[in-house]
């Protein structure tokens, strides 16, 4: 069984500014989201899930079918693709929140929204950041593994210092694991940044600067899951929604889905390592540097030009 990949598309990018899921990076105007289909379709994956909002859902639908309409799977079949929306009232029925709300609620909500189209194992990654080829084929081997397993997880984690921006802070999760490479913790740190001695630096949990191993891996927002994920999450969320009624801008994310499953032992998590390198738009700043790593990638053959 081919696994899905479930594209969360709906940010709208604040620091970046507009909407840069759609921007063209590549020498031919081509997307991050494309350079991220193409490494998964060549590693197996059949097909792609937008997680998208209502009001430019038909721009994807459109760009999709112009782009994507003779790509072939490696078996030869068509890629498939289906879009589902994140909305702040798309919460389990019974439930109610804080109409003061603006916002929706965070990526594992966003996971969420797929339930209803996804009966596979699937991958989870951001529409905006590039994971690259290896890390891919790391999550696909895996999926394919364990396609008749259930409560066994995995995401794929980045060394930290190949993960960083040269344009100011980055928020990352910095994983631990036991000696069985399952993921025991991931501790969220802000304003991550290498200092002029050459070391990396951030604010952990608890607001204190702290020195962090450059080879620690970090979490990119690329998970693995079975199917099973959406019941567990569901639960989970329902217990998060009533406990920040009043919260207006708590989130519901990934890692805190996977905190609460490890704790209740309902779930594992393996943590993979990938020797690629993120890159991605965060800032204004960096998008220079995105198009002309594009372009070596071209120019070196390692991406065909034009990618499709």
């Amino acid at each position: 069984m081919k696994p899905t990949l479930l594209v969360l598309a709906a940010g709208m990018g604040s620091r970046y500014g507009g909407l840069k899921q759609m921007d063209g990076l590549g020498p031919n105007g081509e997307t991050i989201i494309d350079y991220s289909i193409y490494d998964a379709v060549h590693a197996g994956f059949g097909k792609v899930v937008y997680i998208v909002r209502e009001h430019f859902k038909p721009q994807f639908e459109e760009l999709v079918a112009k782009k994507y309409s003779h790509v072939r799977c490696t078996d030869g079949t068509p890629l498939k693709f289906e879009f589902v929306t994140q909305e702040l009232d798309k919460i389990p029925a019974g439930l109610t929140y804080n109409p003061d709300r603006q916002k929706p609620w965070g990526t594992a909500h966003a996971v969420l929204m797929a339930k209803d189209v996804i009966n596979e194992p699937f991958a989870v990654i951001n529409g905006d950041d590039y994971y690259g080829k290896e890390s891919f084929r790391v999550i696909a081997d895996w999926l394919m593994a364990h396609e008749n397993t259930s409560g066994q997880y995995c995401m794929v984690g980045f060394e930290l210092d190949h993960t960083l921006s040269e344009s100011g802070g980055v928020s990352r999760g910095i994983c631990s694991a036991d000696g069985c490479h399952h993921l025991t913790h991931v501790e969220e740190h802000h304003n991550i940044e290498k200092a002029d001695d050459g070391k990396v630096y951030g604010d952990n949990s608890r607001g204190e600067r702290v020195q962090l191993d450059g080879k620690a891996l970090a979490s990119m927002n690329m998970w693995g899951f079975t199917p099973d994920y959406f019941e567990k999450s569901e639960a989970i969320f329902k217990d998060f929604i009533v406990k920040n009624l009043n919260e207006l801008k708590a989130e519901f994310y990934i890692p805190y889905a996977i905190d609460c499953m490890i704790k209740d032992g309902s779930a594992k998590t393996e943590l993979l390592s990938t020797p690629s390198h993120w890159f991605g738009v965060t800032f204004k700043e960096d998008r220079p540097g995105v198009v002309a790593k594009f372009k070596e990638f071209a120019d070196k053959g390692i991406y065909p030009s034009p990618l499709y």
